[in-house]
């Protein structure tokens, strides 16, 4: 498969085939979402691409750590991938792992919301539904201050992002979440809400 494009279906054969984790897919899952979610926002014509580029976008994190948005170059070179696919998985890394900036809307959605979305997961699960589903802006807001609240996230390089897009931040967290409420189910935050 030289330079043509990879479906869903390769695309999440690929990324099981490099993570084990549960929480590492539930993230990808979450990622293409929002990703999906943004393509409809813009009307992108090819919806399939974004959400394929979020799927896969940490596919080398598990077993290459150390090599995060090098190894994936690699892999996805060797697995026939264009190489716009491959600019956008590897400029998500930018200034932390890469010096690929994204330079295009979709490269700049991925850094943006990468981190985003492990906030609005920590966010969700602290609520007593521990659902996405319920979850506000206000309150992914209100933890956002609370440095020691989910202190892995980046929230400087989300900040960055919205400025890259010229969005209001506000903005970007409610269109993520709702990016994540499509598959709530698929990345374990339903909760205990009915529907």
């Amino acid at each position: 498969m030289k330079n043509k494009k990879p479906t869903r279906a390769e695309a999440f054969e690929l990324l099981k085939r490099y993570n084990k984790s549960e929480s590492l897919i539930k993230h990808a899952l979450a990622v293409e979402a929002v990703m999906k979610h943004f393509a409809e926002i813009f009307d992108e014509p090819d919806k399939e691409k974004w959400a394929v580029v979020g799927l896969v976008h940490d596919l080398d994190y598990e077993m290459y750590p150390e090599e995060h948005c090098i190894k994936v170059e690699e892999i996805l070179e060797k697995e026939g991938w264009p190489e716009d696919y491959i600019k956008a998985i590897v400029s998500h890394g930018w200034g932390i792992c890469s010096d690929v900036e994204p330079t295009h809307r979709m490269e700049k959605i991925l850094y943006t919301i990468d981190e985003l979305t492990g906030l609005i997961t920590a966010a969700a699960l602290l609520r007593p539904s521990k659902s996405v589903l319920d979850l506000q802006v206000k309150s992914v807001k209100k933890k956002w201050g609370q440095k020691s609240f989910a202190a892995g996230v980046d929230r400087s390089i989300i900040e960055k992002g919205a400025e890259m897009l010229g969005m209001d931040l506000s903005y970007i967290i409610d269109e993520t979440i709702k990016g994540m409420r499509n598959v709530a189910e698929d990345i374990g935050l339903k909760g205990n809400i009915e529907g």
